[in-house]
């Protein structure tokens, strides 16, 4: 019996030791199903197996442990089994094998060749970056790397991995999107790598919609994402040689956590974690609108940038898989409720669609009028939809699926109306059509009467109020205000002129009651269209523009925020925030008002050196600094109200102490272009404006900052 207890408690010890610890290997003795997952060493990362959404399916995937699960890599991709618990993931035959539970054959494999490499000789680990590797047994040289993901990329760029161009094949390592939300098999859209160095999003593997532009050694940007060089976050490198070229990047900051994805969309964006939110930053996105991707919509399908969700179906059409429009799939694009018959002209008729930007696949008939255009494409059972130019007189025809049709606003004037053939059961109100074209035109009619009627009625009533108070204001003797439209009609629209000046004309006019006067019109110097910037973008001065304007998200009022958390940086300094040295370096006072204020400095050094004194409130002092910090930090949700700062200032609302701007503090981890103020360099810039220089205080006061090859 104590025997038996002592053999019980041995099997329980062992299993509960092995259920309560973390692995990160598969071995020959060790396979993965059901729940079971590894574990990358460091804790970050965790695969096993997933289901996506209300999919059935499940999938070997990886995964950050530590957030909502965010999957980053699928390894059955297409080939998804019906039950976890009896499908195995194993080493086998010298591969990394999936078997199905329900008869145990292969799903997926990592594919080599070779077969001699005994089972208790190879395992497959979980890196900390995230790269599932298969290697002979062993650590450091001794292991032998024979596969890895990071070699067959899914829809997730981590950093570490290379996206490679094989110069002798021509071929480059793809970013392809998932299907749908629910569904990782391969998607339509991809990114890859191409002879240039530029970065291409291409529908399909053909059709390319967006590129980043050659890779600039020199400024290490893409030339077609400018925005790079603001990036605080990444630090992209490029290598070529005569076999391969690829990009990698790091991020500067370990913690944070961050990641390319190639979405469901067909845009490659970037997400950021914010760890108090709990949730994903869309931090950058390409193409930046929706419907500048390619087929987005598929067959039919309209696009619009300003509805939510973008693509529907034109009148007439409905979902070719409504299933399929609900995970935001909307490849299959739309189809006709009604089957289209040419066997009677008045069957099929064209419905218009107003200000379209018109589909791709058109075929151009010769220069005609719209009617001609019209019969060419009423009289033909194989054209879909037409079009016609007035400015151009270019009549366009469609017999093919329309493809990326998209809805322009009603202001574009570059929008043209788009005629769409249709079954005369799907035109709204279409048997009765005849007879209510003559309802419709009484009722247009008779209400434009009515209308003209009272119009008139309220002239006369104007007219008549007008003269009254003329008359009033004639009989008291105060001055009469005259509109440009009575001005206009009392001197016959400045038709007799009595003479000019340098300011305008005279003309000669009578008002209604026969009186006579002089009227003089003052004529203004405009500088024309072609001869100013009277067109352009957003200005203001360097350092006080928010990172919205540069980013390309949308933009609210905590821009200005951001803009007056500066200003007060400056209210309290006494100075520009940026100053020129005069060794050419820049001083930028809010990195050093930062530093104080999260290190616990003397506050008093930040104040305007003509304020001090016993009369200085420092708890005032506080409160401006501590919102001057709040109000310039990256993420627009953590800036203050105008209304919260405005109680701050007043002492009624309690401030926490502000954390470290992010872009700032990139400056400050840095170390070339930018010389920070402190406490010595703060008066020496007070007491040159005096002419009292200290060079030898100004110096001892720098800290420079090394703009990198950061994009």
């Amino acid at each position: 019996m104590v025997s038996f207890l002592k053999l019980s408690s041995f099997f329980f010890l062992c299993f509960f030791i092995h259920g309560s610890s973390a692995v990160d290997t598969i071995s020959g003795d060790f396979t993965l199903s059901g729940d079971q997952t590894i574990v990358s060493s460091d804790g970050t990362y965790e695969m096993g197996f997933f289901k996506p959404g209300s999919s059935s399916n499940f999938y070997i995937g990886l995964w950050y442990k530590q957030l909502s699960q965010t999957v980053l890599w699928v390894a059955n991709r297409d080939k998804p089994v019906s039950d976890k618990n009896s499908s195995v993931l194993k080493i086998s035959n010298g591969n990394l094998i999936l078997l199905d539970g329900n008869n145990q054959t292969p799903v997926w494999s990592t594919g080599l060749n070779s077969t001699s490499s005994s089972v208790s000789a190879l395992e497959a680990v979980l890196l900390d970056d995230g790269n599932l590797v298969l290697r002979t047994s062993g650590s450091g040289s001794s292991a032998n790397k024979l596969w890895q993901s990071f070699d067959h990329p899914g829809n997730t760029w981590l950093p570490g991995m290379k996206i490679r161009l094989d110069k002798r094949t021509g071929k480059s390592q793809r970013l392809t999107s998932w299907k749908s939300l629910e569904d990782p098999s391969p998607g339509l859209f991809s990114l890859e790598l191409d002879e240039s160095t530029a970065y291409k999003i291409l529908w399909n593997g053909s059709n390319e919609y967006w590129s980043s532009g050659p890779w600039n050694n020199q400024s290490r940007i893409f030339d077609s994402v400018p925005e790079m060089r603001l990036n605080y976050i990444y630090n992209f490198s490029f290598f070529s040689n005569s076999t391969e070229s690829y990009f990698t990047y790091s991020i500067y900051n370990h913690l944070n956590v961050s990641r390319f994805v190639m979405d469901v969309s067909g845009q490659i964006k970037q997400f950021t974690w914010l760890d108090g939110n709990k949730d994903w930053n869309l931090f950058w996105s390409q193409p930046r609108q929706q419907c500048q991707v390619y087929r987005y919509c598929g067959s039919f399908g309209v696009c619009s940038d300003k509805s939510e969700p973008f693509c529907r179906c034109p009148q007439g059409f409905r979902p070719k898989s409504q299933k399929d429009w609900d995970l935001k799939d909307y490849s299959a694009g739309c189809e006709s409720k009604t089957e289209l018959q040419c066997s009677r002209g008045d069957i099929n008729q064209f419905f218009p669609l107003p200000n379209m930007k018109l589909a791709d696949n058109s075929e151009e008939l010769p220069r005609t009028s719209l009617s001609i255009c019209a019969s060419a494409c009423q009289g033909d059972c194989s054209c879909k939809a037409y079009a016609h130019d007035e400015g151009s007189s270019k009549c366009l025809v469609w017999d093919k699926d329309v493809l990326n049709l998209q809805q322009l606003e009603d202001d574009n004037s570059e929008g043209n109306t788009f005629y769409l053939r249709l079954a005369a059961s799907d035109i709204p109100n279409g048997s009765s059509s005849k007879s209510n074209k003559m309802i419709i035109f009484g009722a247009v009619l008779g209400s434009l009467g009515v209308i003209v009627l009272v119009l008139l009625v309220i002239i006369l009533i104007l007219k008549y109020r007008r003269r009254t108070r003329m008359r009033e204001e004639k009989g008291d003797g105060t001055l009469a205000a005259f509109s440009y439209r009575e001005l206009q009609n009392a001197t016959k629209n400045f038709s007799e002129k009595l003479g000019g000046g340098g300011f305008g004309s005279v003309f000669k006019g009578a008002l209604p009651d026969s009186s006579d006067i002089a009227v003089k019109r003052l004529e203004a110097k405009l500088v024309g269209r072609d001869f100013s910037r009277v067109l352009t973008t957003m200005r203001g001065t360097r350092g006080y523009l928010a990172p919205e304007w540069i980013s390309g998200v949308a933009i609210t009022a905590k821009a200005d925020v951001y803009s007056y958390g500066m200003m007060l940086f400056e209210l309290v300094s006494g100075r520009r925030n940026t100053e020129q040295s005069e060794n050419e370096k820049v001083r930028f006072f809010p990195s050093w008002a930062a530093t104080i204020l999260t290190k616990d400095g003397d506050i008093r050094s930040l104040l305007d050196p003509r304020l001090e004194g016993d009369e200085v409130d420092i708890e005032e002092l506080t409160r401006a600094c501590k919102v001057a910090c709040w109000c310039i930090q990256d993420e627009e949700s953590h800036r203050p109200a105008m209304s919260q700062i405005v109680q701050i200032l007043e002492g009624v609302l309690e401030v926490n102490p502000p954390p470290f701007p992010r872009s700032i503090q990139a400056l400050v981890d840095t170390d070339e272009a930018v010389v920070f103020f402190t406490e010595s360099s703060s008066s020496s810039s007070h007491n040159s404006s005096q002419k009292h220089s200290h060079s030898s205080s100004s110096s001892s006061s720098k800290k420079t900052t090394n703009n990198d090859s950061s994009a």
